[in-house]
């Protein structure tokens, strides 16, 4: 793929993915054949602080776990209620990550 269109991409995409996996996903980018862009730009990213904000608010019912693709670990905390507390707690120091990760994970199946 083009540097323009790959910086392109990083710039307007950068929030979506940790530090550590942007040189790794520049790498998977240039590599990229030019046809797989408009795919790659079509992808729906979860946004972290999106994830963040809904773990406070409704996270003891599952809903980020829901968001994020874990459907059995959503139905498990919602029937917990998350987890007595402790599961939510837990979550609001992880969702962020987990979310970056799932994107990252999402764009190299893509790309593979």
């Amino acid at each position: 793929m083009e540097q323009n269109k790959v910086d392109m991409f990083i710039l307007a995409n950068a929030k979506y993915f940790s530090p550590e996996q942007i040189p790794a996903l520049r790498a998977q980018l240039e590599k990229a054949d030019d046809s797989k862009f408009a795919v790659i730009q079509a992808i729906g990213y979860k946004d972290p602080t999106t994830l963040l904000i809904v773990s406070l608010l409704v996270g003891n019912l599952g809903v980020d776990r829901f968001m994020l693709g874990d459907t059995g670990l959503g139905i498990a905390k919602l029937l917990t209620c998350g987890g007595m507390g402790i599961w939510t707690i837990i979550d609001w120091f992880t969702v962020m990550g987990r979310a970056k990760d799932n994107n990252f994970s999402k764009l190299q199946m893509l790309l593979a």
